[in-house]
């Protein structure tokens, strides 16, 4: 022991969760190391937002977390979530000077960079003096009694052996494996006898089976405003979002959305033109039009869409004047409520969470601490918290590492 480094905290993960703990138990005058198995820090901040990070969402609503936010218990996250507001990360970026805008619905991203909130973490670390290994492995989690030298956790790593007052993992989920997510949080949590609920890829596309889905494979690159939902009564959930037709399925931020709420076996339900009263539109010009139904529906609806949708019956495939009411009345209901069952999502390859994690019933939602561990810790997507597309997922990150990082004892 003697000869073990010894750190107030070891936190595992060199994510946006991970970084910001460790920045912020640094800054309290703890001694702090961080590990992580891969050479670069944030891989996950550093791809997100199209290389410019969604880093929060200004709409979230700290007093109902249930909104955005996925899991058996949704409103654990609102003690953390109301100490870390956005608004308490959007002046940690103002204070670094970084430029942000807002996209649309809340969501802010850096103007320049992803890089930017990267180095803007990684100089919160310098700041607390953290101390960082890079790339470094865990092979070994021991739990000790705390005893004279006051050390909880003894780890060996492939650069030796290391002893800790309190270990906060932060490892994410099993998404986005080309980056370096592994099970190691899951299985450290078992380890500690810590429940874990079922783990499954979130905010994924979909995909369909190849022979049903070949009329629809044409329109892959077609983006368009859709309203999709899934469940019915009480369990529906709905989104107002762009639809993305792929060649094996759907994408874009409306199935992002929607997967995180779907269950397998059940079906879609997607508005193809959510402002727009097709029925209406299709009688009048059956009143003074004798062009192609196809062509009178792309006024409304992307062209490609229309030449696809009339293929699938022959009394849409004429004039618009020659059409029975039926038909148009059909086509119009078809749009509105196109009914189709995913046979799969894109895993988690192309997932940008993983659902599920760390049963929160085994953590204090004011610490993020193991009940039953003491000096144990659990942050950011490794926990069973997963918010909607849009920054969400960061500021949980954000809002989850300070909470931690605050309730970190020191000597």
């Amino acid at each position: 022991m003697s000869s073990s480094p010894f750190f107030d905290a070891i936190i595992i993960g060199a994510g946006a969760a991970g970084l910001f703990c460790a920045a912020q138990a640094g800054q309290r005058g703890l001694k702090v190391l961080l590990i992580d198995h891969a050479d670069k820090v944030a891989e996950k901040v550093r791809i997100s937002g199209g290389g410019r990070a969604n880093f929060t969402n200004r709409d979230l609503d700290v007093r109902a977390p249930h909104k955005h936010f996925v899991g058996q218990n949704p409103q654990f996250c609102r003690s953390a979530l109301s100490k870390f507001t956005p608004q308490d990360f959007i002046a940690l970026v103002e204070k670094h000077g970084i430029a942000y805008h807002e996209k649309h619905k809340g969501q802010l991203f850096a103007d320049r960079s992803a890089e930017d909130i990267i180095n803007m973490l990684l100089a919160e670390c310098a700041d607390g003096k953290v101390e960082r290994w890079q790339p470094c492995t865990v092979s070994r989690i021991d739990g000790l009694d705390g005893g004279a030298t006051g050390a909880r956790y003894e780890l060996e790593t492939s650069r030796g052996t290391v002893h800790a007052r309190s270990l906060v993992i932060a490892t994410g989920g099993l998404s986005i494996p080309k980056i370096g997510a592994t099970d190691f949080g899951y299985r450290i949590a078992t380890q500690f006898q810590l429940p874990l609920v079922e783990r499954r890829p979130g905010l994924v596309p979909m995909t369909f089976d190849g022979a049903g889905w070949e009329p629809y494979a044409q329109l892959a690159g077609l983006a368009l405003p859709v309203e999709i939902s899934t469940g019915v009564k009480k369990e529906r959930m709905a989104f107002l979002e762009d639809l993305l037709f792929t060649h094996r399925g759907l994408s874009g931020p409306a199935v992002l959305q929607i997967s995180s709420y779907w269950q397998p076996g059940t079906p879609l339900s997607i508005n193809l033109a959510p402002t727009e009263n097709l029925s209406e539109t299709l009688q009048e010009a059956k009143a003074r039009s004798k062009k192609l139904i196809a062509n009178e529906l792309a006024g409304k609806v992307p062209s490609r869409l229309a030449d696809a949708w009339v293929q699938q019956s022959t009394d849409w495939q004429r004039p618009v004047n020659e059409a029975s009411d039926k038909a148009l009345a059909q086509l119009a209901e078809r749009f509105a409520r196109w009914e189709l069952v995913p046979t799969g999502t894109e895993g988690y390859k192309k997932a940008e969470v993983t659902l599920g994690g760390v049963d929160t019933k085994a953590l204090s939602q004011q610490t993020m601490e193991a009940k039953a561990q003491p000096g144990l810790f659990f942050i950011g997507e490794v926990v069973d918290i997963t918010g909607w597309l849009g920054g969400y997922n960061f500021q949980w990150a954000w809002a989850s590492a300070h909470a931690c990082a605050h309730a970190l004892p020191q000597d």
